[in-house]
Formats: C-alpha cells, sequence, structure tokens
C-alpha cells in the first residue's frame, strides 16, 4: 500500500488494515453498509451504549485473526502469505450477509435463509468483481480447503468471531460480568493434526470463556425486554407484508418494498444476482424510516406498532421455565382481546408466544485441549471441570409476550 491504513477502535486502539486488497474490500459498498446495521439490534433498548455496528465488529474480528495467525507462526506452523490474507479476508465478511437488526429479522423479512448462506453468495459475487482474488478465501470460508484449521478459525465454538464479540458486546452494554480472556486464549492456541487445539494451561480461560457466552445470552443476547422488542419488530413486519399482499402498503424505499412484496428462496438469490444487489441496499435505516411513516398510517396494526417503537412503548412479556399449557395460552388470548378490544383475527400482531434456549458447549462441535503429553482430549474431558458438562445442557425458557395498550384503538 502507498500509505499503511490505521483505525482507531475503542477496544483494541489502532488496527492495521494490511493490504490493498483488504482496504479495497472494506471500502466497498457492501461492506460499508455494515455501518448501518447494529451488531446488537434492538438490544440498546436494554442497554443505551449498544450502538455498535456489524462494521465494528468486522473490524475488531480481522485485528484478532491478524493477532492470532502471527502468533502461530512464533509456534512453528507454516502460514503463506496468501493463506494469510485470505484468512484475514473470511473473517472480515463472515457477516457481509447479515440484514437490517442483524438476527432479529433473519427468518422474517427473508425466510429460511440464514445469513451465512448470503454471506457465501456475497462473498461469490465479490471475487467476480475482483477478479477470482477471493478464491482461496471461499475455500476457507466453505470449510473446502485442505488445511481445516483455518476454517475452524473462522467458525467453531472458538472461533474468532466469538472472541471479538463477546469482548465487543461487553464494552458497549457495561456487563463487564462478560469478560473474556481473549489475549490468554490466543496465546494459547496451537495447531495438533490440522485442528486448533488449546494448551493445558489455558483450560481454565476456556471455561471462564464458556460461562461468559452463557452469561451474556441469558443478559444481552436473550433479554426478556430485547426478545419482546424483536417479536414486535417481526409482527410489524409480517403485517407490513400483509398489507403490502393487498397493496395497502406505503411510503417505504423502493427495495424494502421489493423484498417485502416476494417470497424470495435461497435458490432465487442464487439464480438471479439483483436481488442480491436489492438485498445489499437494505439496512437498519429502511426499517426506521418506514417506522417514522407507519406511525401516520390508516392502519391501526401498522400505526400502533410504530408509535410503540419510536415511544418504547414495548410488549409485556412474561417468563416460565415450564412450557405454557395450551389453555393457559388460550385464556392470556382472551384477556388480550378483550383488554385491548382487537379483532381476534389481528391478535397475532400483538401477542406472541415461544420459547428461547441457550447453551454454553455442544460436545458435538468440541473444543480441544492438548495436554501436557501431547494427547489431545475434549475439554469437558482434560480436567474436572464441572461447570463445563452442565454447560453442555440445553436451557429453555418459555416466554409470552403481549402489548399493555394501544395508543390508537382499531
Amino acid at each position: 500500500m502507498k500509505s499503511q491504513k490505521i483505525l482507531n477502535d475503542p477496544v483494541y486502539g489502532f488496527i492495521t488494515i494490511p493490504s490493498e486488497l483488504i482496504f479495497e474490500i472494506i471500502d466497498h459498498p457492501y461492506f460499508q453498509r455494515l455501518r448501518r446495521i447494529k451488531q446488537l439490534g434492538l438490544t440498546d433498548f436494554v442497554y443505551p451504549g449498544a450502538l455498535h455496528t456489524r462494521f465494528h465488529h468486522a473490524l475488531g474480528a480481522m485485528h484478532l485473526m491478524h493477532v492470532t495467525l502471527d502468533h502461530l507462526r512464533t509456534k512453528g506452523i507454516e502460514i503463506s502469505d496468501e493463506e494469510f490474507e485470505a484468512t484475514l479476508i473470511a473473517i472480515l465478511l463472515h457477516d457481509i450477509g447479515h440484514g437490517p437488526f442483524s438476527h432479529a429479522l433473519e427468518y422474517s423479512l427473508l425466510r429460511s435463509i440464514p445469513h451465512e448462506k448470503l454471506s457465501i453468495l456475497i462473498i461469490e459475487m465479490l471475487n467476480r468483481e475482483l477478479g477470482g482474488r477471493l478464491d482461496l478465501t471461499l475455500k476457507i470460508f466453505k470449510n473446502q480447503y485442505e488445511r481445516k484449521f483455518f476454517h475452524q478459525l473462522v467458525s467453531s465454538q472458538l472461533d474468532i468471531d466469538r472472541l471479538d464479540y463477546l469482548q465487543r458486546d461487553c464494552f458497549f452494554t457495561g456487563v463487564s460480568e462478560g469478560t473474556i480472556g481473549a489475549d490468554r486464549i490466543i496465546k494459547m492456541m496451537d495447531v495438533k493434526n490440522d485442528k486448533i487445539v488449546i494448551e493445558e494451561k489455558g483450560i481454565y480461560s476456556i471455561e471462564n470463556f464458556l460461562s461468559a457466552r452463557r452469561l451474556m445470552y441469558w443478559q444481552v443476547y436473550l433479554h426478556k425486554t430485547t426478545v419482546c422488542a424483536e417479536k414486535m419488530l417481526i409482527n410489524l413486519i409480517q403485517r407490513a407484508k400483509d398489507l403490502k399482499a393487498e397493496d395497502k402498503i406505503f411510503g417505504i424505499t423502493d427495495e424494502f418494498d421489493y423484498l417485502l412484496g416476494h417470497k424470495i428462496t435461497e435458490s432465487d438469490f442464487q439464480t438471479n444476482p439483483e436481488l442480491l444487489r436489492i438485498f445489499l441496499e437494505l439496512d437498519d435505516l429502511d426499517i426506521w424510516g418506514a417506522i417514522k411513516l407507519w406511525k401516520n398510517s390508516p392502519d391501526y396494526v401498522l400505526a400502533n406498532i410504530s408509535r410503540m417503537f419510536l415511544t418504547r412503548n414495548l410488549f409485556k412479556i412474561q417468563l416460565s421455565n415450564i412450557p405454557f399449557e395450551k389453555e393457559e395460552i388460550g385464556i392470556l388470548e382472551e384477556k388480550t382481546i378483550k383488554k385491548l378490544k382487537v379483532p381476534k383475527e389481528h391478535l397475532p400482531y400483538f401477542f406472541s408466544a415461544g420459547t428461547l434456549s441457550n447453551y454454553g458447549y455442544l460436545a458435538k462441535d468440541r473444543i480441544s485441549i492438548l495436554t501436557k503429553k501431547g494427547k489431545v482430549v475434549d475439554v469437558a474431558d482434560a480436567a474436572d471441570l464441572p461447570n463445563i458438562q452442565i454447560m453442555s445442557k440445553i436451557v429453555e425458557k418459555h416466554y409470552v409476550c403481549k402489548a399493555k395498550t394501544l395508543i390508537l384503538k382499531p
């Protein structure tokens, strides 16, 4: 590069952009769009500081990957310059397929199309634009490269993605209990039999990492108020879709209008590149702009939920460790209809029930510990760590959330 580019990150300090190709990708409109997508969706309704973006996270993850690959080289792991750059780009682009509000609308605005699959399609499109310079990045991203440990660093239970977002989310939410020792974890990393392993002396850092992640899920990512706000947003988008089907929706950007009016499948994206370009024009601002307009909609459902968002008048949520009985949900539905005075067919927009699940550690995607004797074992078996055994169990919580009052009556 003619002059080395440096960015100042609030979590790590100065981050260096190490190559012209990486700078070209960061400067691309597809990547710049991530500035307009918040990392934690609607979590700022609970933690006001949670305003950081996918752009922040992607750059932070690239920085941590750089540190990790440098460290592995010092341990004698041969990593070519081409592999080094390709892996940096893989982690830089790992979230490029996220839509507005990150996970909140992943299965409502576009149904059954996870962001990981969209990321692959976008990287493939970028690769064509860049004359095939992302071929190796794609192989690593799709786990098709012969050296599998590179993909592990990009996507696994102990990947660089998680190391960055846990630190970053702790920083911006102020939830210090979720703090992890990322630097120590990276220093304890090694490669054995083409797999990422952690030296035995780093085992307690891994236990802390898993505990912190589990805590962050219940305290931040699955916080009951955040869950409630996300359900409201999903219901709002569903109402907009229903109105769009009747040609009653108005005042939104062309791209948002198109996605509301079409049931797009993964194969549609694969066969029609123009759809991907339409999706890549969409960000949080499209949704917020629509909400500002919809508050004056003649449709009372659209107007109510929009005004609720703008005034933070959120649904009320009730949590339970055991599933709600069908009869119990029926009673709650009838009470909501009576209180809100809404037609029964409109109840699903103001009433939602479901289940939240969380786990700390999945044994099938193991974290490997390298013992002092050179043996590779699963972290759950490496020492007397009952917490990890407990964290392997999936914990479920069941919820019902409903509107408390309506601003505008039917």
